[in-house]
C-alpha cells in the first residue's frame, strides 16, 4: 500500500483513514505493507527501513490485547521523500524554496540513495519531480518484496505513479484509491499535470476504489473510467474503548465550529458569512475555525471587515487528541464543503455527541440521515441551522444522540471487508488476463 501520511504524522483526512482502513484489512486478515514518504527533517531518512506499527502512538488502544496481532499484520516502509501533502503543485515551490533556506540537507547525488537505488537522489526543486522519485523507489521495494505480496494498492494522485512502476516490476493488479479527485480540489481550473497523473493511474488500475458515490460519477464521466471498473467504498470512523475526560470549558457561550484546511474546496468563506448574520441575532456565540491553509489571511481580512474578531477564534492546525477536545468542548460542528469526496470529521464530531451541519455536496452526506445538510452556498440556510442548533436544546439534542448511534454503525471493518473484494476481484481477473 502505498500512501503519503500516517499518524501521528498527518496533515489531513487520508491519515486518518488510513489508520482506519489498515487496522480493518489486519481484522479481516489482510497482511499490509504500507509505504509511506518520509519528510520529517529532524531523522535520518537515508535508507529504506521497516518500522513495527505499534510504535505508532495513538489513543485508540485496545484493552483486549488484539491490538497487537493486529498490528503483528502491518509494516511500515520509510522512503525518504521531501513530497508534502495537501499542497499543489504551484504551492510547492515556495515550499521548497523555504526548506533549502532553512539549511536543511539536500542529498547530493553521492548519496547513499544512488547507491542502493542508481539514481539522483537530490530533492526535487518541483512536485512532479518528487512524485517520479517516489516512483523510482516504489518500483525497487516491488523488486526488494517480490513474492510477498498479491496486490498494490495506491492512495491518491501523489502515488499513482509508484502504483504503476510497482505494476511494472511484478506484474501484480492495481488497485488505486481516489479521496479527492482534481475537480474536488480545483474546481474547473484544474492544474492539467495533476489530472493526467489521475488519468494515468486510473486507467492503468484493475481496480478503482472511490470514496463516495459522488466521486464515482467524476471518475466515470471526467476521467472516461469504465464503470464495472469503479467501487465506491464508503469510509467509517473509529471509536476509542477508553473514553477521555471531557475538558473544562472557559466560556459560557454557545462555540461553533469549523475543522479542516482553509482553502476553497472546504468552503471557510461561507462559514464566515453565516457566522455574523448569527450573531445579528445572538450575540453570545463564539466561532472556532481550527486548521490553516492558503485562504487563512483571506479569512482573517474577511472577520475583522465584518467586525467579529471579538467572537472569533483561529486556533491553527490541530492534531490527534487536540481534536478530540476540540470536538468535546463544541456545541456544533459545521462542515461547508464546496466540493468534499467524503469528509471524515463530521463522523468524528458526532462520535463526541457533537450535532453536524453538512454541505449537501460532500460524499459522506450519502450515508448519513441524523446531519442538517445545506448547499454550500446557501449562507441564509447555512445561519439558519447553526441558529437552531444552539436556540432549541430539544432539537439540538435528538440530532446529536440519533447521530451518535448512526455513526457507531459506520465501522472500518466492515468497509476493509468491502476493500478485501475488491482485492479479490483484481487478482481474478488479472490472473484470467495472463492466461
Amino acid at each position: 500500500m502505498f500512501g503519503w501520511e500516517f499518524p501521528p504524522h498527518i496533515a489531513g483526512g487520508l491519515g486518518t483513514a488510513c489508520y482506519g482502513m489498515t487496522r480493518g484489512l489486519a481484522r479481516n486478515n489482510v497482511d499490509v505493507t504500507f509505504v509511506v514518504p518520509h519528510a520529517y527533517g529532524d531523522e535520518d531518512q537515508r535508507f529504506l527501513k521497516i518500522v513495527n506499527a505499534s510504535d505508532v502512538e495513538t489513543r485508540f488502544v485496545s484493552t483486549d490485547g488484539s491490538s497487537e496481532d493486529i498490528m503483528k499484520k502491518i509494516s511500515f516502509i520509510h522512503i525518504d521523500s521531501n513530497m508534502v501533502p495537501y499542497i499543489s503543485p504551484e504551492e510547492y515551490e515556495s515550499y521548497h524554496d523555504e526548506y533549502l533556506k532553512s539549511g536543511q540537507k539536500t542529498w547530493s547525488s553521492t548519496d547513499v540513495w544512488q547507491q542502493r537505488y542508481t539514481f539522483s537522489g537530490k530533492y526535487g526543486a518541483n512536485l512532479m519531480e518528487e512524485v517520479a522519485r517516489y516512483a523510482m523507489v516504489a518500483a525497487q521495494v516491488a523488486k526488494d518484496l517480490e513474492g510477498q505480496f498479491d496486490v498494490i494498492h495506491a492512495h491518491d494522485w501523489l502515488t499513482y505513479y509508484a502504483g504503476i512502476a510497482a505494476k511494472r516490476v511484478s506484474g501484480k493488479p492495481l488497485v488505486v484509491h481516489m479521496h479527492a479527485t482534481e475537480y474536488d480540489r480545483s474546481g474547473e481550473n484544474v492544474n492539467r499535470e495533476v489530472y493526467a497523473i489521475e488519468h494515468a493511474g486510473m486507467h492503468a488500475a484493475d481496480r478503482v476504489i472511490a470514496v463516495s458515490n459522488l466521486t464515482r460519477n467524476i471518475v466515470i464521466n471526467r476521467y472516461g473510467v469504465p464503470a464495472d471498473r469503479v467501487v465506491t467504498v464508503h469510509n467509517a470512523v473509529r471509536f476509542a474503548e477508553k473514553e477521555t475526560a471531557v475538558p473544562e470549558r472557559q466560556v459560557k457561550d454557545k462555540i461553533i465550529t469549523f475543522l479542516g484546511r482553509i482553502t476553497y474546496q472546504k468552503g471557510p468563506d461561507y462559514f464566515v458569512e453565516a457566522a455574523a448574520k448569527v450573531l445579528k441575532r445572538v450575540p453570545d456565540v463564539r466561532f472556532v475555525m481550527a486548521g490553516s491553509g492558503d485562504m487563512m489571511n483571506h479569512v482573517i481580512r474577511r472577520v475583522a471587515r465584518l467586525g467579529i474578531a471579538d467572537r472569533f477564534h483561529f486556533t491553527g492546525f490541530l492534531r490527534g487528541e487536540d481534536v478530540h477536545k476540540m470536538f468535546q468542548l463544541s456545541d456544533v460542528y459545521v462542515m461547508p464543503s464546496v466540493s468534499e469526496p467524503f469528509g471524515i470529521s463530521p463522523l468524528e464530531a458526532m462520535r463526541s455527541n457533537v450535532p453536524v451541519i453538512i454541505s449537501k455536496q460532500s460524499g459522506v452526506a450519502e450515508v448519513l440521515d441524523y446531519a442538517i445538510k445545506v448547499d454550500y452556498w446557501d449562507v441564509e440556510a447555512l445561519a439558519d441551522a447553526m441558529y437552531a442548533l444552539i436556540k432549541y436544546p430539544a432539537l439540538s439534542s435528538m440530532f446529536a444522540s440519533k447521530g451518535l448511534k448512526e455513526v457507531t454503525n459506520l465501522k472500518w471493518n466492515d468497509a476493509a471487508a468491502k476493500i478485501k473484494t475488491v482485492y479479490e476481484s483484481a487478482i481474478q481477473e488479472s490472473e484470467k488476463q495472463k492466461k
